[in-house]
Parts: structure tokens; sequence; C-alpha cells
């Protein structure tokens, strides 16, 4: 039978929760909410209101059943996808199946709730006893995470944990549509696109449902010749068929030193400089051969490629600083001497502030001549997780501590560029991440949905101060849960309790779908800067799109006070801010976005759009570059596309 959505005329909704609804079963078999994101209010009120039918809706009918197999549990849900990413295009169909062994006949009620807990959609269907699989027909304007549950109305039960998904929900994700609200824009180069991602390599479909345009292909000589010397042939097809499609672009790296040809007779990761530096220098040169074929074949519209030395030499390096120097020499002569468009990066230590040191101690050896851009790694203290985020030592009253926060780290960073190396150099971020609290483990209680939404706002907001700063592309970290570092990954992994690498059955976190948000939103933009004169406690970063485009303002609020594990990350917690987005006296409407892709139409007055700011990011859209401009700080040697 056809079921009737129950729409809810309105949603009062503070700022915070852009991206959820508040709908209640009523007995029937499905029920739409609404998430008051697409209505036009005015900005000075602290609640957006909107009717229903306005707005953007999560729809779920026309349940079918079939049988299941025996031995099912109690209950379980999934959203299967072709694709297995379990992400679904806005608008698009997505089947929402319940599979059932109730030992008598019994009720289903289910829910879907966004990652703040707001119920988007929910309703019940009766199901016989035993095996039975019943699926629902979903669609969805409103985008972003999802969490579906259920139970039996007699029989109880809730669904199971799965792998490191805890128990109670099966997460899906409804990947943004923003086309009428970030205006498009023309890419001159293929790597001005801005973001990257370690993970999931060769999954094109999750790929392009988080934006990323990057990934990192290994060319290191203990990965093309493991075994002897000259076994690597340019010439030959080594390419991954992944990259064939010239739609995701290659990071090339280049570190790891074969046993054979290593001083210590074992793997090393560029501890020491290999046994021959003219040897390591013939084998750049033929990846630098390699690499130039294949941009000119798969990816013409790519100016450079662009390669990473080294990783994380503060953990592995234990040579002295004229060796690395010297190894990074006949890196550079190997590749510009086949490759005429190489940008050679490094060095690509863990935090910004290590590389700033190294940069800084090896500049008077020459560094700069063997170098044509910088690499780091983004991670910014000893716990990068929920309770550690970015802005944790930003109001902390020992400036030694405020020198510590990454943007602090940042701006050290490119100011070492602009003062010892060359002027315009590219400043990438290829790795940062945010776990679970040290500690943690998985389990079928952990993580909570607070914890969940903590390390998405968090992700999101690192990404965004990473840009802002000053960088040029930035690399998620990393694709789904792996063993040994908890939470890491920005999708669950359904077949293994713990984790592990190369996992196919994945659903995601809030976190994967406030990355695809993010990408959606500021790829394809230069990077303006921070705002001036924000009050403590508030960030706000401008963007301007290529071409002198839109442009697009990031702004959150943290206090430390109200995001901690023990007392638990507020999505509540909300300051006021006036945000100039036109010249003064002038009034209009701009799009405000939220965390998950949900846009807003506001109003501002006199020039000025008042937002209540939370600690999940929100994007406003505007058109006034002028404005925008005077009022930021253009991070120090950065160079606009």
């Amino acid at each position: 039978m056809k079921l009737q959505p129950l729409l809810l005329s309105s949603l009062v909704l503070a700022l915070a929760g852009c991206g959820g609804g508040g709908g209640s079963g009523s007995g029937s078999s499905g029920t739409t909410a609404n998430n008051g994101t697409s209505g036009s209010t005015n900005g000075s009120s602290a609640t957006l209101t909107a009717n229903a039918n306005a707005g953007e809706l999560m729809s779920c009918q026309s349940p079918t059943t079939s049988s299941a197999a025996a031995g099912s549990p109690l209950i379980s849900a999934d959203t299967p996808s072709a694709d297995a990413t379990r992400m679904f295009a806005s608008g698009s169909t997505f089947q929402l199946a319940f599979v059932t062994n109730a030992p008598t006949a019994d009720k289903v009620n289910w829910a879907v709730s966004d990652q703040l807990g707001n119920v988007a959609a929910s309703g019940s269907f009766p199901v016989a006893n035993g095996p039975v699989t019943t699926t629902l027909s979903c669609t969805s304007t409103l985008a972003g995470y999802f969490a579906a549950s259920a139970t039996l109305a007699a029989n109880g039960g809730q669904l199971p944990s799965d792998g490191t998904r805890p128990t109670g929900i099966a997460s899906f994700g409804v990947v943004p549509n923003l086309s009428s609200v970030v205006p498009a824009v023309t890419y001159a180069h293929q790597e001005e696109h801005r973001f990257g991602m370690q993970g999931e390599n060769d999954n094109g479909p999750l790929l392009a449902d988080l934006g990323i345009a990057s990934t990192i292909d290994n060319r290191q000589m203990s990965t093309m010749e493991p075994n002897a010397a000259n076994t690597f042939n340019p010439a030959a097809n080594n390419l991954d068929p992944f990259y064939t499609s010239g739609k995701v672009m290659r990071l090339i790296r280049l570190d790891g030193i074969p046993a054979w040809a290593s001083p210590t007779g074992a793997f090393e990761d560029d501890t020491n400089p290999p046994s021959s530096l003219s040897y390591y220098q013939n084998y750049m040169s033929r990846v630098g051969t390699e690499s130039n074929t294949i941009r000119t074949t798969y990816f013409p519209n790519q100016a450079n490629n662009y390669y990473q030395v080294t990783w994380e030499p503060n953990q592995f390096w234990v040579d002295t600083d004229a060796n690395f120097v010297a190894l990074y020499q006949s890196v550079y002569q190997g590749i510009h001497s086949t490759d005429p468009h190489a940008v050679v990066m490094g060095p690509t230590d863990a935090f910004p502030a290590l590389t700033t040191t190294r940069l800084k101690r090896i500049a008077s050896l020459g560094f700069g001549n063997y170098i044509d851009g910088i690499a780091t790694h983004g991670y910014y203290d000893a716990g990068t997780s929920p309770s550690h985020p970015p802005e944790r030592l930003e109001t902390d009253p020992n400036p030694a501590n405020v020198a510590n926060s990454l943007m602090s780290q940042i701006r050290a960073l490119r100011t070492e560029m602009a003062t010892d190396y060359k002027p315009g150099m590219k400043l990438f971020q290829t790795e940062v991440g945010i776990s679970y609290d040290l500690g943690s483990s998985y389990g079928p209680n952990y993580p909570s949905a607070n914890v969940l939404f903590a390390q998405a706002a968090v992700v999101a907001r690192t990404h965004i101060i990473t840009l802002g700063e000053g960088v040029d592309q930035t690399y998620v970290f990393y694709g789904a849960d792996y063993p040994g570092e908890v939470g890491y990954g920005t999708f669950f992994d359904l077949a293994d309790a713990q984790g592990a690498y190369g996992a196919t059955d994945i659903s995601p976190k809030p976190a994967a779908m406030a990355v695809s948000a993010l990408t959606h939103v500021l790829d394809g933009t230069n990077t303006l800067g921070p705002m001036n004169g924000t009050p403590s406690g508030v960030y706000a970063y401008a963007f301007q799109q290529l071409g002198n485009g839109a442009v697009i303002t990031a702004l959150w609020t943290h206090n430390n006070n109200v995001w901690s594990a023990s007392t638990g990350f507020s999505s509540t917690y909300s300051v006021p801010y006036n945000l100039a987005v036109d010249a003064p006296g002038t009034s209009g409407t701009v799009k405000v976005i939220d965390m998950m892709g949900n846009p807003l139409t506001m109003n501002y007055t006199n020039g000025t759009l008042t937002l209540n700011l939370t600690e999940a990011p929100v994007y406003v859209v505007s058109n006034n570059a002028t404005v925008a401009k005077a009022n930021v700080t253009t991070p120090t040697g950065y160079v606009a596309n």
C-alpha cells in the first residue's frame, strides 16, 4: 500500500540545528519531517522558523515485504546502495530495509534522525512472525548524516552493532545539492581543486560524493623496486587503472627505501639516505619520466605534478641535516631532469610547527634550492580529537600555548616560507584527522551520537582553518576505521569490530557528510583569510570563488567550557555575531548553509547579517567581495590562483 507522508506545519530550531527536523510517528506507516532550512527568515532572529512545504524533506513510504534468511537477528536495518557507499544523491530514491525475526506477529516502530538527534522521518508498520524483510522506498532533499533506528513494539530489541558502528543505528548519508546556491566555477587547472584524502583510494563513487579531487599514489622505491635495482620501468603500465579516468589526481609519494638499497640492510622510511644517492637520483628520473607521461595522457588540464619526498621525518629521520638536504638534492635533480612540470614538496613533518622548525634549521644548508613547495601534516597536538579541537589553545592565558594552536602554527609556517624560501610557494596539508578521544575503544555503546557530532564539527573546522590560514590543498584522514588508532575513520567499518585496512563494507559517520558539505561549498575558491576583529571564541574565514566570484565565509564559535568528553559536546551553545556582507545602508538576502549542506535564505539589513553561531560551522554565500576583502588579513605569502 502507498503511505501518505505526514507534513509538520512548521518547525522551530536554532541555527545550530539547521539540518534537522522534528517529526514523530503517528501510528501510520511513514512520516516526513522538515528541517526548516529553505525558508526566508529575518537575520535578527535567534531562531529560524519555516513552513514545512518550503523546506527540505525526507520521505519513506510504500513498504514491501519479502522473506529473510533464517537465523536473522531480532531486528536489523540497512540502506543498501549499488555503489556500496550508503550515500545517496539529493532527491534520489533509496531503500531503507528492515529485517525482523519476531517470535510473534508484531509492529516495527522506526525513525531516522540527523547528527543532532532531530527526527527527519518516522513511522511504523506491522510484521509477521519469523524472518521477514520490509523495505521502505525513501527520498530526501534534506542533506547530511542520518541514523535509522527501530524496535519491535511487543518484542523490543534494537539494531545490533556492526563492526565499529555501535548498537542502535544504521547510518547513511544524503549528498548535498548546492547547484542553485553555490555558483559553479571554471577551473583553469585541475589542481585548483582543494581537497584530497587518504583512504578509499580506488573508491571512485565515494570520493565523488565527498568531493575529493586528489589521493596519494605510491612511487616509493621500496614499492616499485622492492627486491632489486633497475626493475622499475617507467615505460611499462604501472598506473593504477583507477587514475586513468582523470577525475582524481595523484599526489606522488616518494619516501621509503628497500632493504637492498638501505645502509641499514632493512627497509626504512627515510631514516637515512639510501646507500647510493646517485642511483636514487637515477630512480627518481625514471619516476619523473613516468609521471610526466601520466599527466599529459590522463590529466591534460593539470599544470604540474606534485611530489612528496619524505613522510613525518620527525618520527623517522636519524641522520644529519646535511644528509637530509643531500637526499632532497638527489630527488630534486632526478625528478626535474625528466619532468619539466614537477613540484617537489616536503618535508612533511607531523605538525606545522615541526615543519617550521625544520625549515628554519636547514635553510642555511641550501634546502630551498631543492624544493618547489612545502608539504606538512596538520596535526596540532598529541591528541587531535573531539576534546582537543584546534581552537582549544586560542583562548589560553599562556601565550606559549596560544602559539601552539593550529592557527598560530600555520601562520608561523607561512611566515618562514616567505622569509627563507621562494616567494609564492604552494603549501599542501597532506594529512590531518580527528580520532575519538585518547583511551577510548570501539564497542556496542561507543561512540555515542554526541561524540560523532563533535568529531564531525572538529573535522570540518580543522580543514576550514588550514585553508583559511593559507594552505592551498588539504587532505582528509581517513576513509574507514582501521585498527590500532581508534576512530580516525570518517566511515564505520561494518565488517570488523576493530576496523580493517581496505574495508569495503562501510557506512558514513557524521564526519563524512560534514566533509561532503565542506567540499561542495569551498572547493573552487581562493583564500581571502581570517576575518579581522572577531571577538574571542568566534572564528570566521573568508574565501572567494575562482574568477572573482561569490564570497563564502565560514563561521563558528568555540568554548572550552562546553566542549569535553566528560561533560559532553554542546550542540546548543551559541553566541550572536554580526557579519558584514554588503555596503552600509544596503539590505537584501544571502544564503546560509549548515554543516551538512542544507541552505537557508536569510535577510540582512544595513549591510550586516546577524547570526547565532554554534560549535557547528556554517557557510554564508554573499556577493560583495570589496566588503569581505576590507575585513580580512591575507595569509603571509599566499598567492591566489
